[in-house]
């Protein structure tokens, strides 16, 4: 997927059809997926050295960027929508966003990808009410006589 960024009429798209999208898409899948991240971890009672694979989570910037690095230089524009130009390009960019927010959720629920920056990047919070209520620092007591 190596495409040349030479200059288009206005109008003209560079990427002719949604397929292309998902194959592209696609081939930036299995490349992240097939290329875990080494993490240095230390075991044992001495310590030894040890590097661990850590499966790597998609993300729509590193797949912007992949795009940007084989050539497409206006991924985000099929993504947004720019110009009302790409409407035939929406179901399967939607398809990708989804396909990327629940490869971290699913990760950040397993434990793979971290719980916490999962939630933050797909604006999933924890939510809690706190309510206060007002007491008197010295509530009434009651007398032997009543009062």
């Amino acid at each position: 997927f190596i495409y040349y960024d030479m200059a288009r009429p206005i109008g003209t798209k560079q990427i002719n059809n949604p397929d292309e999208i998902l194959d592209m898409f696609n081939v930036y899948l299995e490349l992240v997926k097939s290329n875990p991240k080494k993490v240095q971890d230390y075991v044992g009672k001495d310590g030894n050295v040890v590097y661990r694979d850590k499966e790597k989570p998609l993300t729509m910037d590193g797949f912007y960027c992949w795009c940007y690095e084989n050539g497409v230089k206006s991924i985000r524009n099929y993504f947004d929508n720019r110009g009302e130009f790409y409407t035939d390009f929406i179901e399967v960019c939607s398809h990708i966003k989804r396909k990327v927010k629940t490869d971290q959720i699913e990760g950040g629920m397993v434990g793979i990808y971290s719980q916490s920056i999962t939630a933050r990047l797909n604006g999933l919070t924890d939510k809690s009410e706190v309510v206060m209520k007002e007491q008197p620092l010295f509530p009434d007591v009651q007398t032997d006589n009543g009062n």
